[in-house]
């Protein structure tokens, strides 16, 4: 069923998104219908002193709560931050807090022992971490390029975000049944299984990859017309966590929605 009201948790705060129209390749970025140099025109106007990191900070959280609107690159004076914060302990430290809050909520969830209720999981920069791939290609500085992401993939070696993995196998713990709905294509399943075995994920109901029907269909409305579909399988989706705004909004939103930290790229 759909829940009449919906709490998107990112980093303490609820925020509204607000849909787009751009088209997603399998992470989204579309530089051909993006201004990757827009959101550095806009902040370039603001009158902030010369510190990089107080700069960079407010733009990471007008990146999180989504105020930025569609960007594709990250602002080049930032390129230090978003390592900094990526590889250091406050992305480790936000993404424990998310999956902190996510726990609390299911806590308080009477788990039914029909197995219909249902936990939505996006996987990139939700359940496992591509920063190994961004490390080498900049931060998200540069434009997203599909066939060296796919080669990625196909190594099957991103590590788990640990703190999404333990928030994983406890709501397995608790009863919750776990869905796996991501924006990977078809052909990349046999990797992506691979993958989340050898990261320590296990036991999910079903992966739900994009299909030759699903291509060229924005996130937004992918990944929610996949939700409808649980929902009509009768399945009640009580939470769902994703990195992307898109993850989470559009129709038959979770009873609550939980936002993963993710200042490297956009997806609409």
């Amino acid at each position: 069923m759909a829940y009449a009201q919906n709490f998107i948790a990112v980093l303490f705060i609820s925020f509204t998104f607000v849909s787009t129209s751009f088209s997603q390749s399998i992470l989204g970025i579309s530089p051909q219908l993006l201004d990757p140099f827009a959101i550095n025109r806009v902040f370039r106007h603001r009158k902030i002193p010369n510190d990089n990191s107080l700069y960079c900070d407010s733009w990471r959280f007008t990146v999180e709560t989504n105020n930025a609107g569609l960007w594709s690159i990250i602002p080049e004076r930032c390129i230090s931050f978003v390592q900094d914060y990526t590889t250091g302990d406050r992305y480790s430290s936000d993404s424990a807090a998310v999956a902190d809050l996510s726990l609390a909520f299911a806590n308080t969830v009477k788990v039914s022992n029909d197995g219909m209720d249902a936990w939505v999981f996006d996987i990139d920069e939700t359940l496992l971490s591509n920063l190994p791939y961004y490390v080498a290609h900049g931060f998200g500085s540069q434009i997203f390029d599909e066939i060296t992401f796919d080669k990625w993939v196909n190594e099957a070696n991103a590590p788990a975000i640990p703190a999404s993995l333990k928030l994983y196998k406890e709501l397995q713990q608790r009863g919750f049944t776990i869905f796996l709905l991501t924006g990977r294509s078809e052909y990349q399943r046999n990797n992506t299984e691979k993958n989340m075995v050898h990261a320590g994920y296990s036991n999910w109901e079903r992966l739900i990859l994009r299909g030759p029907s699903d291509k060229g269909i924005l996130a937004t409305k992918y990944k929610s017309e996949k939700r409808k579909e649980l929902e009509d399988e009768g399945y009640r989706i009580r939470g769902n966590s994703g990195d992307q705004w898109s993850d989470l909004m559009g129709f038959a939103v979770a009873q609550r929605s939980f936002k993963l930290p993710n200042p490297m790229y956009y997806i609409a």
